[in-house]
């Protein structure tokens, strides 16, 4: 689960790495170094996030370095429980009736573990796509992936099909689960002067923060984003915001004929994410499931996120031509979708008190306050399919973006 915390947390403690994976860890430092070199002597934290996360061969997403589980560095929702992606079912379900002959895409699949789950309850509902696309640009999570869904679903391997970019014409159901939060990310400092935008560089220590000039579009992000907040940013106020947000949404909106794109994620609303006590930023690092706030250590060995703006999703969706059709917490969307008769139904199938035990511990960690049902929220975003959706039938906070 990867949540974060208002206020900066301490690197002390972290874990020791085996030799094998800070040697991998040498390599994206050498890397990192070499792109910053290329840019002047400072690269922008948004490339750097990207070179460290992204990089091929190298970068965090690209590398075959555990990253999910107990053996990883953090867990998602499909693997706190298989409730998850059977609740989340029936709302595809749902969509899948009436759109007719919908696909499945789901975009970052991560261990597959959902993939697994909805192919399973689809089957169930009798409401199977022909085709369920995985978009993910990670060599070795596609791997992971596929050997997935062969253990535990092998009858519909023939279903999925990997996909290199957004297909044309999409009709059906998009699903994504914490994918904005780790698109690269752009940090603004407010100072007496105005805002500048922060860089990584050599220093004599090794990666180092450097001021860099904020841009014209630095200036207007921050000024729309004050605009929503309410008040100014204090000075020494830390503004973080995706500059590929737009663009991912506008590539989502393309490949959109008929549907529904259903996104999970931490995050808010603008007035939540840049409250006063957030002076500091939201980003974080997940490091064999501690958390801290420097990313400048171990690149390429740690994931990188931070909180999502949902009021800025909402604003670029609908410069993109999407439709909001809701937004609200993860555990209303999936009490809407019914995950009390999900729970039930498996508990009952569960043999031992040990399996009923892990399954009450799962439905906990997905719907408490302090765990998963609060902190992440849930955002629909459809194009020619005007449907109301059960998975906002409880509470629908779009007024509040």
């Amino acid at each position: 689960m990867r949540c974060a915390s208002p206020r900066p947390l301490r690197v002390d403690g972290l874990p020791q790495l085996a030799p094998e994976v800070l040697a991998h860890g040498g390599q994206v430092l050498s890397h990192l170094r070499a792109r910053i070199g290329a840019a002047g002597g400072a690269l922008d934290f948004a490339d750097f996030m990207r070179e460290a996360l992204y990089a091929p061969g190298l970068g965090y997403y690209a590398a075959g370095l555990p990253k999910f589980g107990a053996a990883g560095d953090f867990i998602t929702a499909p693997e706190v429980s298989p409730l998850f992606g059977r609740a989340l079912a029936r709302q595809v379900a749902e969509v899948l009736e009436a759109v007719a002959d919908g696909d499945v895409l789901e975009f970052g699949a991560g261990s597959g573990a959902l993939a697994v789950e909805l192919l399973l309850e689809l089957e169930r509902l009798e409401r199977l796509p022909v085709r369920y696309l995985i978009l993910d640009l990670s060599a070795s999570l596609r791997v992971v992936q596929r050997e997935r869904i062969a253990r535990h679903a092998p009858h519909l391997l023939a279903r999925v099909t990997w996909v290199d970019a957004w297909p044309e014409g999409f009709r059906g159901v998009i699903v994504g689960n914490e994918v904005l939060d780790a698109l690269p990310l752009r940090l603004l400092e407010v100072t007496e002067e105005g805002p500048v935008r922060l860089g990584v560089s050599i220093g004599d220590a090794g990666l180092a923060w450097q001021r860099l000039p904020a841009t014209d579009e630095d200036r207007a992000v921050l000024a729309d984003i004050q605009a929503r907040r309410g008040e100014p940013f204090p000075v020494g106020y830390r503004v973080e915001y995706h500059p590929e947000l737009p663009g991912w949404l506008s590539g989502l909106a393309h490949a959109l004929e008929q549907g529904v794109a259903i996104l999970f994620d931490y995050g808010g609303t603008a007035r939540e994410l840049y409250a006063p006590e957030r002076w500091m930023g939201t980003l974080r690092c997940h490091l064999r499931h501690h958390a801290h706030d420097d990313p400048l250590i171990h690149p390429g060995l740690q994931d990188i996120t931070a909180w999502v703006d949902f009021s800025r999703v909402a604003e670029a969706a609908h410069a993109a031509g999407l439709d909001l059709l809701g937004y609200t917490m993860q555990a209303h969307f999936l009490l809407g979708c019914g995950l009390a008769q999900v729970y039930e139904q498996a508990f009952a199938e569960r043999a031992s008190e040990a399996d009923q035990l892990r399954l009450a511990q799962g439905f906990k960690t997905l719907m408490m306050p302090g765990e998963m049902g609060e902190r992440f929220k849930v955002i629909a975003l459809g194009k020619n399919l005007d449907m109301p959706l059960s998975g906002f039938a409880m509470r629908d906070f779009r007024d509040r973006l």
